[in-house]
Parts: C-alpha cells; sequence; structure tokens
C-alpha cells in the first residue's frame, strides 16, 4: 500500500500531472473532467479503488476553486442563487458517499447512460439552448428549484462522480434557464462543494495519498485556470460543443461499465 509518492515512478507521476491538468481543464469549461483523472489514478502500481476515488475529490477540488474563482471575477455569477445551491450539494454528496460504502454504484449506472442520452438528445437537438439567459422562474420558486438541483446531483457526485459538472450545466441550462456560460460558472461553486461534501466522509477513513494528490491538485488549479479562461474568451456556443463531446465519452464510458457488470 502506497502512502505518497513511494515506489511511484517518474513517468507515472507524469502521467498525472498531465492527466490532472487536462481534467482541471475540462471541468472549468464543462465538468466531466473525473473521465480523465480517475483512470489515471488507477494505474498507480499498489492503489486501491478507494484511495483513488479519495485523491481525485482531492485534486479536483483545487481545479474547481481556482476555476470558481476565476469565473467569479469573469463573469460575476449570482451567489444569492450559487451559494445556498451550494451548501445543499455538499450535504448532498456526503450522503451519496455514505450510501456509496454500503450499495454497489452499478445499481444506477443504466439509469444514469438513459438520463445521458437524454441530456445529449436535448442539446444537440436545441442548438439555441443555452445561447442567452432567460431564467425560467421567479422568486422563491427559482431558489427552491436551485437547491433540488443541487441536492439531487450533490448525492450523485458522492454516490458515483463521474459527469457531475456536465450534468449540473445542463440542469442549469435546462431546469433554470441559463446560458451555458453563467451555468458553467455557476456548476464550478456547486462542483466545488461536492467535492468538499465527498471528502468530508473520507477523511476519517484515511484513504488519502496526500502527496499524489497534492500534486493532482497543482495541475488541476494550472488547468482550472487555463479552462476557465478560455471558456470567458470563447463563450457560450464553445461551451456548448466541450459539452456534448464530454456527455458523449461519458455515455460510452458508463455504458461499457454497465457492459461489464453484466458480463
Amino acid at each position: 500500500m502506497i502512502s505518497g509518492f513511494e515506489s511511484i515512478e517518474a513517468a507515472t507521476l507524469l502521467m498525472i500531472v498531465v492527466a490532472g491538468f487536462a481534467a482541471g481543464w475540462v471541468d472549468a469549461v464543462v465538468g466531466g473532467g473525473g473521465l480523465i483523472q480517475l483512470p489515471a489514478l488507477l494505474l498507480v502500481p499498489g492503489i486501491t479503488p478507494v484511495q483513488a476515488l479519495a485523491t481525485n475529490k482531492m485534486g479536483s477540488i483545487f481545479g474547481t476553486a481556482t476555476s470558481a474563482t476565476t469565473y467569479y471575477r469573469r463573469v460575476g455569477p449570482d451567489l444569492k442563487t450559487a451559494v445556498p445551491m451550494a451548501v445543499i450539494a455538499l450535504a448532498g454528496s456526503f450522503g451519496g458517499a455514505l450510501l456509496a460504502a454500503n450499495l454497489p454504484a452499478s445499481v444506477f449506472k443504466p439509469i444514469i447512460v438513459v438520463a445521458l442520452v437524454v441530456v445529449a438528445l436535448f442539446t444537440a437537438l436545441r442548438p439555441n439552448a443555452g445561447e442567452l439567459t432567460a431564467l425560467r422562474h421567479d422568486g422563491h420558486k427559482h431558489y427552491v428549484v436551485a437547491c433540488l438541483i443541487g441536492a439531487v446531483i450533490g448525492f450523485y457526485d458522492g454516490l458515483i462522480g463521474p459527469g457531475t459538472g456536465s450534468f449540473l450545466v445542463i440542469a442549469l441550462v435546462s431546469a433554470m434557464g441559463y446560458a451555458f456560460l453563467e451555468a458553467s460558472a455557476k456548476a464550478k461553486i456547486v462542483n466545488m462543494a461536492t467535492n468538499a461534501g465527498a471528502l468530508l466522509f473520507f477523511l476519517p477513513h484515511g484513504s488519502l495519498l496526500w502527496g499524489v494528490g497534492l500534486l493532482l491538485g497543482a495541475a488541476n488549479m494550472a488547468g482550472g485556470y487555463l479552462g476557465a479562461r478560455t471558456a470567458v474568451q470563447k463563450g457560450s456556443k464553445f461551451v456548448r460543443a466541450v459539452f456534448l463531446l464530454v456527455v458523449a465519452a461519458l455515455i460510452i464510458k458508463l455504458s461499457i461499465d454497465v457492459w461489464q457488470d453484466l458480463a
């Protein structure tokens, strides 16, 4: 069992840095960086799945914090919506992690694949969705819908994880009426909270590889900063295009998982 950098070759550490940077960039633009980062961690010799999950969350929280700060400075997302949503999502993520310890994620994966296909079709068939912000709800209902989204997707992040940022973006676009760019800005704040909720569960178990996690976090921060700046410069159409690519990758990845679970 490894506790940090022990027995990890230089080539493997380089792979972790590259994966962390790429994941940070993807996460900052539209979410889904776990598709890159988690498989890379699982290639580290001697690492257990729980250690990989915990260390992945540690790296991700550095990236989401950096991209959230960059978005806040350049886009100025409404914190009156984002902060309550993030608090609820943190609690949901902790609850999802608790259930994940007692229930296999394979139970939920077929449902998630279907949901992702619906999301991809919705986005592809409605090219104007998310171009401009046109809020669907006013007053109290707006915050209730935001908190419900935070609770459900936060729970999903703690339970399974891949694509949390993408689900947040599409929920903010389709259910609340935000443009893709503003949805990404809010999603980063909420995703930072869901990572924190999962970490609160993992920390007492001693599953974190601190050395690897800090290295991953530094790479995530660099990728997250660049990704957020790229998204702000390119705008909602660019974010939408990257979103469709990430969702397609998620569908393929989770479909393979389901097939292997059934085999």
